[in-house]
């Protein structure tokens, strides 16, 4: 069995103050079986939908989770949680069979299903939270579980900043004596354990010991009596302070197998005072133990909280892939992680945003199914950055991901808009070519109605030459190239026929295309009232021999060519802008008046 869906009502940020509707819950989302990964930026939600299901479902590690004040969305007087399992095999449903449902499958075939729901109420005058148990069925209330049918629904959870270190050392209920005490290799044993015999042979041979003796009963050497006189000069307090019967005991203290799992330490081999990122890849591998037990017939779900948590990107990417092959097993994790994100497949995804929940796997998105297979290919860890932002810019190239950032901070100094990119939370995506689509599908949802709320802005040329190259040949049979300026009226005409076509291929819901007028980016900025300036000293700083009283044709000549230094030259604009704290970047300019959009449809002003 797997968790297929939660829907949560006035659930922490799920929530509204609409009157309570239980045809309307504020959150309804379906995961897959294998792994799920919630991604977002921070307060997004993440961490309250890992809670709900614990809360539920209860964990291996008998942590106490009840609901509280701040669980309630706002004034709200009811929340509520409800879980459904699906794919129960017939040695898992046995344990919930008359809390089941049936319904028909594809194929017209009856299964069954599990539904647990947790609603809660509260007094608001006096703050009282009502007594409330989770419940199973297919009615709006159900009936209650027995304690039974929960153990079989525990999860596995490991939190966030979790401290390995302090888990995994010997102390009485140590979480690693919890974990062992539950596998096959010591559940349901004790005395008769391997172990406990174990212990005691080394016991006796300690006891031996302090009696001057080694394992055969032989006396020890004079060099290694000191163990008996160290129990003589004790034995010789005791006598005192008692009677001449009583002496000593040295040993290990273990008289049944809970006491000796409690002074086991569990290690890499080999590592000498191992830091927190083993420590960490170490209790995550204990704790995932109960994921691959033999013979159990519950459940088998592993919530993680920032899976990164004290590991290097190699370690990250290391641990991720090997949980993307475990077969068998549902894993819901949160990442805050781009490297994360760059490696898991993107139908594995579901974002957090705008206090909703957003799977990317075919059946939600407009995504092209070969679409994937682009991006499990390139989307990567920079790319990744998308999946963690409040708004996103996509360019085509490194000009533009230079030189964004320098207009933006300006325009804010300005007060143009209200934040920079950083402050708003604006990740730049250099896509770097015009698969624009591939990327922006991500946040195109199939259902309109559930779109998700992240602005994206597609910055892109127009692409239309304003200059056209002519060969010819001179009286000698030599090339001649000429480079002829374009009628002016049929460039402007052309551009805004193909900037048309661009818009609307690309423009979708929150998704919005700002094309440019001229040509490229830097014959807009040749053309700029604002920029045209630094656009020149950078370009005959990059390209000396250029000649400035031919600068529009000494620009296309280059743009035709592929000779422009295109990356080098907006380095250059960029931090002459930062240095020039009183250059104004005119809204209203024409030429650059599509990135001060973009900018501001990314940053929601």
């Amino acid at each position: 069995m797997y968790l297929k869906n939660l829907k949560l009502w006035n659930f922490r940020k799920y929530g509204n103050t609409n009157p309570f509707d239980l045809n309307q819950p504020q959150l309804d989302l379906n995961f897959t079986k294998g792994v799920n990964v919630l991604v977002g930026k921070n307060d997004s939600g993440k961490s309250a939908i890992i809670d709900a299901i614990k809360i539920v479902l209860k964990t291996h590690s008998y942590d106490w989770y009840k609901i509280d004040q701040d669980d309630f969305f706002f004034d709200s007087e009811r929340l509520r949680i409800e879980i459904v399992f699906d794919d129960l095999h017939p040695e898992e449903a046995k344990h919930f069979t008359e809390w089941l449902g049936w319904i028909k499958d594809s194929e017209g075939k009856a299964k069954c299903y599990l539904r647990l729901i947790l609603d809660v109420r509260r007094n608001l005058a006096n703050k009282r939270i009502f007594p409330s148990d989770v419940k199973a069925g297919i009615d709006p209330v159900g009936f209650q579980l027995n304690a039974e049918a929960r153990e079989y629904l525990k999860t596995t959870y490991l939190r966030p900043l979790r401290d390995a270190k302090s888990e995994l050392v010997p102390r009485k209920n140590s979480r690693l004596t919890q974990i062992l005490q539950a596998h096959d290799a010591f559940k349901d044993k004790d005395l008769d354990h391997l172990l406990v015999g174990l212990f005691k042979d080394f016991n006796d041979s300690v006891e031996q010991y302090f009696l001057g003796k080694n394992n055969e009963g032989k006396d020890l050497s004079k060099d290694e009596l000191k163990g008996k006189e160290l129990k003589s000069d004790i034995d010789r307090y005791i006598k005192s302070f008692y009677d001449d019967s009583k002496e000593s005991a040295f040993g290990v203290k273990g008289n049944n197998l809970k006491t000796i799992l409690e002074k086991l330490e569990l290690s890499i081999k080999g590592e000498i005072n191992p830091g927190l990122g083993t420590l960490n890849r170490l209790f995550m591998a204990t704790e995932l133990l109960h994921l691959q037990k033999k013979d159990w017939s519950g459940l088998r779900l592993g919530l993680i909280e920032e899976l990164e948590a004290h590991l290097h990107p190699q370690a990250q990417m290391q641990i991720i892939e090997a949980l993307q092959k475990q077969k068998k097993i549902q894993l819901i994790l949160t990442t805050h992680s781009p490297n994360l994100g760059s490696k898991i497949k993107l139908e594995n995804l579901i974002l957090c945003s705008d206090n909703s929940a957003f799977p990317l796997g075919p059946e939600y998105t407009k995504l092209e199914s070969d679409e994937y297979s682009f991006l499990e290919r390139f989307l990567d860890t920079t790319k990744a950055n998308l999946f963690f932002a409040n708004g996103v810019i996509m360019v085509e190239g490194w000009s533009e991901e230079i030189l964004i950032p320098a207009i933006a901070q300006r325009l804010f100094e300005q007060g143009t808009i209200s934040k920079n990119l950083t402050e708003a939370g604006v990740s730049i995506v250099n896509v770097g070519n015009t698969a624009f689509q591939q990327y922006s599908r991500i946040y195109l949802r199939s259902d309109a109605s559930k779109q998700i709320n992240i602005p994206v802005s597609v910055v892109t040329d127009v692409d239309v030459r304003a200059y056209k190259l002519h060969i010819d040949k001179d009286e000698d049979g030599a090339i001649v190239k000429t480079y002829i300026k374009e009628d002016e009226v049929e460039v402007q005409d052309k551009s805004e026929k193909k900037k048309s076509v661009i818009i609307t291929k690309y423009n979708d819901q929150n998704v919005k295309t700002f094309v440019a007028e001229n040509w490229t980016l830097e014959y807009a900025l040749l053309k700029s009232t604002s920029l045209s300036k630094l656009f020149l000293d950078a370009f005959k700083k990059v390209h000396h021999q250029v000649d400035l009283d031919k600068k529009e044709e000494e620009l296309g000549k280059k743009l035709i060519n592929k000779g422009l230094h295109k990356t080098q030259i907006a380095y250059e604009i960029a931090a002459n802008i930062e240095l020039n704290t009183i250059l104004p970047i005119i809204e209203d300019d024409a030429s650059i008046k599509y990135i001060i959009d973009a900018i501001k449809h990314a940053c929601n002003d």
